[in-house]
């Protein structure tokens, strides 16, 4: 059954939503077309805000554009609609990743309007978390949220843990060592300095979080080329609750799937009260990503570690224009 076509200000709605999905560096990699003649939302990557030191394939754009597209699905479900969504509907065109069609609701899309809420509170918080353990309940529900849509969340026990953040740490110091790499980090920090130029993108200095001490940190320092006199420092958790999350495949559209099941465990987490971030260091470096994944958790490709916990919520970071990101045709 077709549902009534959307006007403008309930598409506005929609995209507002979708557009506080996480993206790499906060680079918002994503472009919305609205078909009015048939109702349909197209979610496109967009070109001119690709990384292509850190991010050559675009894996991490799809993940950022897919996360923004699960966000629009749980905003149509609150709505009141029920959104069908084609991955990849044109072989011809690899930036145009997906086409929702709003029709009317379903029972099986019922469960995404829980997490609206969420939208709004999830943030990447790079600050210091709590010991206090995770119950398992809460974790097997971020792990059936990732098995939802279509991929596997799971926890590394302590060994691993400690390969993880040695990866880390091994992929700060090549980032280090990589003036190419180094420039384009810091091509998306914002410090406030006089005369720099004020973007609606971008990390800015109040995301940057405390410097850390200690050896358990695994969240991105964005402030390492870019000092602030002024900025405080803090002891991280010594062993961080960390998850991967995984894919069978790691094609474009294994990637389109992750950053639907990541943004769903977001959201999930939120909802129960964790607070999260991201850690892709690792995974951006092709001789790294492999060593990764769990051996004893079955999960081919590692597309995104995520860290969980008790802590202070990250701040709000800045989100470009509706106008500037939605067409229609």
């Amino acid at each position: 059954m077709t549902a009534p076509l959307l006007d403008a200000p309930a598409v506005v709605a929609l995209v507002e939503d979708a557009i506080t999905a996480p993206s790499m560096h906060n680079a918002q990699p994503w472009r919305f077309v609205h078909r009015p003649d048939t109702g349909v939302i197209e979610l496109h990557g967009d070109p001119e805000r690709t990384m292509p030191q850190a991010d050559p394939d675009h894996r991490a754009l799809h993940l950022s554009c897919a996360a923004a597209l699960f966000n629009l699905r749980v905003s149509a479900v609150h709505a009141g609609w029920g959104p069908v969504v084609e991955l990849l509907p044109d072989s011809d065109d690899p930036w145009f990743l997906a086409s929702v069609a709003l029709r009317s609701p379903t029972s099986a899309d019922a469960d995404l309007s829980v997490l609206h809420p969420a939208l709004r509170r999830r943030h990447t918080s790079r600050f210091p978390f709590t010991e206090e353990e995770i119950p398992q309940p809460l974790l097997d529900a971020l792990c059936g949220a990732a098995l939802l849509e279509g991929c596997r969340l799971a926890v590394p026990d302590a060994w691993h843990t400690e390969t993880l953040l040695g990866l880390v740490h091994d992929a700060e110091h090549r980032e280090d060592t990589d003036p190419a790499l180094r420039a384009e980090t810091t091509a998306w920090t914002r410090t406030g300095a006089p005369g720099e130029e004020a973007r609606p993108d971008g990390i800015p200095a109040e995301a940057f979080g405390p410097v850390r001490s200690g050896p358990g940190a695994t969240v991105r320092d964005f402030g390492r080329s870019r000092p602030l006199p002024r900025r405080g420092w803090a002891v991280f958790e010594r062993r961080p609750h960390i998850a991967l999350l995984g894919t069978a495949g790691d094609a474009p559209v294994d990637w389109l799937l992750a950053g639907q099941a990541m943004q769903r465990v977001l959201l999930q987490a939120t909802s129960d009260g964790l607070v999260t971030s991201m850690t892709s260091q690792p995974l951006e470096w092709p001789e790294l990503r492999p060593t990764v994944r769990d051996p004893l958790a079955g999960m081919s490709h590692v597309q995104m570690v995520i860290r969980l916990g008790y802590g202070p919520e990250g701040p709000v970071t800045p989100r470009r224009a509706v106008a500037d990101v939605l067409d229609t045709r």
